[in-house]
């Protein structure tokens, strides 16, 4: 079964791995959470927080890929 763990406990997690000091190994095997467990906790706290959020296409790359998508229709 899996285990829930109270939201201030995340938090304090969460922040020591930020923190960068240790690998998130190590901080995961500290607090008795699986490596997986705080790679993900990590993943949803940058989204909420707005961290490494990923930038719209530029109009360019958008242009690219409507070219390639047609290229690959006159082949065929």
């Amino acid at each position: 079964m899996v285990k829930a763990y109270p939201e201030e406990f995340r938090r304090d997690v969460i922040a020591v791995a930020r923190k960068g000091e240790t690998s998130v190994r190590q901080v995961a095997k500290d607090f008795g959470v699986s490596e997986s467990c705080l790679a993900r906790w990590l993943r949803l706290a940058d989204r909420d927080d707005g961290i490494g959020v990923a930038e719209p296409p530029s109009l360019k790359a958008v242009e690219q890929a409507e070219l390639r998508e047609a290229q690959k229709r006159i082949r065929l």
